[in-house]
């Protein structure tokens, strides 16, 4: 998997995929068959990684195990959360309070908000947000 800054301007990214719509392919889930398509012209933040690595290791998965699953999916690029990133995630705070959102949520959203490309989720309170084009899979 490539790595990336979040200034790098590849034009086969279109989507900025949540943990949970990872989540929902690796273990199977309904929403699945909306992000399959979607994995080659994806990204991902190292914050979202994280949240699926952690899943997959509470599973008790190996490391080793749930590198290759994520491997296998075939992300288009994993995007390092910057400095930048995390004044964007923090600025995201209190717009986003009153629906809960995680660091994370705010993560993913700050990623899709920079690239001006949608966030791919299976949270439907996002929706409710105007801060960028978001796509619920379920």
């Amino acid at each position: 998997m490539r790595r990336h800054r979040v200034e790098s301007k590849n034009r086969m990214i279109k989507n900025i995929l949540d943990a949970s719509a990872v989540l929902a392919v690796l273990n199977g889930e309904r929403g699945e068959k909306k992000v399959v398509p979607l994995l080659a012209e994806s990204a991902i933040s190292t914050v979202n990684l994280t949240e699926v690595a952690a899943k997959l290791l509470e599973t008790g998965m190996d490391e080793a195990s749930a590198q290759l699953a994520v491997a296998v999916l075939g992300i288009g690029e994993i995007v390092e959360f910057t400095e930048d990133m995390a004044w964007e995630a923090a600025r995201l705070r209190p717009l986003t309070r009153q629906y809960g959102l995680s660091l994370g949520d705010r993560a993913c959203l700050a990623l899709a908000i920079k690239l001006k490309i949608p966030a791919v989720t299976a949270d439907k309170e996002w929706s409710k947000l105007k801060l960028c084009k978001v796509t619920v899979i379920r």
